[in-house]
């Protein structure tokens, strides 16, 4: 089930969606964040995963999906901001929020800024200090980390079919355990424009500025939030370089044992511990027993 419902945001009106089960299937309904270049599609497998156990939220972030007619305010405490409404136009007190990459450094910033709308996080590989970030210069360090999702945000696809094709080929999902059915609907969702010129909608201003607000401090570490940190084997590419080592992450958890969870998922790498078979399973129980499920 794929419901979309737009929310009230500072100037203009944000793309969410419940993805999962039915709403009348009692479900608690969870916040799901997705990465910096990706939108709510990213979390087809996850709410498949779940079944019954709980319903997501999922947002589209300004500047990307169906939100990219939002002014870009861009930075993690803009889209705390627009989180925040989300909980509110969903009837939400208080919820379990569960975040990918970029969307787990806002998860973090949310829980810390607005505790008691926060009853656990889930971070996806990501909310920690980024391996070689330290000391480096914030500009040059994102252009370089980023550098094949620049590249991808500048090309063009004569058609819809050829997106697809180049996400299949894509050296993090080639071969892996990601239904195609869903890294199809991904691709035709991030499309704008027409044959013979479509593109991602997703500027890469508006990655380049986000990318930047990581740098510093960061949220997660003053978590006093329940909190569980799931980190993949591999990096970006299918690289052995991950961006959350588990090593870091450990760390993190032993800070805090009573509230913080670390776990590493096997064979995965930053895009299919989110999009694939094995990795949204391990997600998905995360997500079951933060929501106190079964």
């Amino acid at each position: 089930m794929i419901e979309r419902i737009d929310v009230a945001v500072e100037d203009g009106r944000l793309a969410t969606c419940r993805l999962g089960a039915a709403a009348d299937a009692g479900a608690p309904l969870v916040l799901a964040i997705h990465g910096i270049t990706s939108t709510s599609r990213s979390w087809l497998a996850t709410a498949r995963a779940l079944g019954d156990r709980a319903t997501l939220v999922a947002v589209d972030l300004r500047g990307r999906g169906q939100s990219v007619g939002l002014p870009p305010h861009v930075g993690l405490d803009a889209h705390v901001r627009d989180m925040v409404a989300v909980l509110d136009a969903a009837g939400l007190e208080r919820a379990v929020v569960a975040g990918h990459s970029l969307g787990a450094y806002i998860a973090a910033r949310l829980a810390i800024r607005h505790p008691e709308r926060v009853a656990g996080v889930v971070l996806v590989d990501g909310g920690l200090t980024i391996p070689a970030s330290a000391g480096a210069d914030p500009a040059q360090f994102v252009q370089e980390f980023l550098g094949p999702t620049f590249a991808r945000l500048k090309m063009t696809f004569p058609d819809v079919a050829a997106y697809q094709g180049w996400w299949a080929r894509h050296p993090a999902v080639a071969g892996a355990d990601v239904d195609r059915a869903d890294l199809d609907t991904y691709a035709a969702y991030d499309l704008v424009g027409a044959p013979p010129e479509l593109r991602s909608g997703i500027t890469p201003q508006v990655v380049a500025d986000d990318g930047l607000d990581l740098f510093g401090e960061p949220d997660a570490p003053r978590l006093t939030t329940p909190a569980t940190f799931l980190c993949a084997e591999r990096g970006m590419v299918d690289d052995p370089h991950p961006m959350q080592p588990l090593a870091d992450v450990q760390e993190w958890a032993d800070g805090d044992p009573e509230h913080r969870r670390a776990m590493q998922v096997a064979d995965t790498n930053h895009y299919t511990i989110a999009w694939g078979a094995r990795g949204a399973s391990a997600v998905a129980d995360a997500i079951a027993d933060a929501a106190e499920v079964p």
